[in-house]
């Protein structure tokens, strides 16, 4: 009796500690996930970029990717969301812009990422839907998908490591790069 009930144990105990993966998920396709972000984005009337998209000109042909991409600015998402807020959506546009003009000869890379909250399986599937958010968002501005690549850091990228409210909301971001 003694070694069935031992037995129990040491195999409860071998599945609730198996290995957490940290490992980026990639998207290698791109599927469709239900994102009532796009039908958002889309309803929201574009008016004329915001500042951050007038330094683009016409000398953006001899810009470096590194200077494209201090251009993109990041999309913050609210606690435990992947919908694009109406504040964001200039940082879109934006994104936008440059992705069809300064950065037309590069890939886009999405990285999503999430606070520390939730289990690690969890935060990397928010966060590529965070990605994928902005990229519905993006291929609504007329952006080609297929320049559009994802990817989800869940928590293993953190810009903030306090233990505040304030420090949580930097986190819980999706990120643009360059990929030549």
């Amino acid at each position: 009796m003694k070694s069935l009930v031992l037995s129990g144990v040491v195999a409860t105990l071998l599945v609730f500690s198996g290995c957490s993966s940290k490992d980026p998920v990639v998207d290698a396709q791109t599927q469709e996930v239900e994102a009532p972000a796009a039908q958002e984005v889309k309803a929201v009337e574009t008016e004329t970029v915001s500042s951050e998209s007038s330094v683009i000109s016409s000398g953006t042909d001899s810009l470096s990717m590194s200077d494209i991409e201090k251009q993109l600015t990041s999309v913050y998402f609210d606690f435990d969301k992947f919908n694009i807020n109406a504040d964001m959506q200039d940082k879109i546009l934006n994104g936008a812009t440059v992705a069809n003009s300064a950065a037309s000869a590069y890939s886009v890379k999405l990285e999503g990422n999430c606070d520390e909250w939730g289990s690690d399986e969890y935060n990397f599937a928010l966060g590529l839907k965070r990605a994928n958010a902005v990229k519905k968002a993006l291929v609504a501005e007329g952006v080609d998908a297929s320049r559009v690549a994802m990817v989800s850091y869940g928590e293993s990228n953190p810009v903030c490591s306090d233990k505040t409210k304030d420090c949580w909301a930097q986190n819980r971001r999706v990120d643009f790069k360059l990929l030549p």
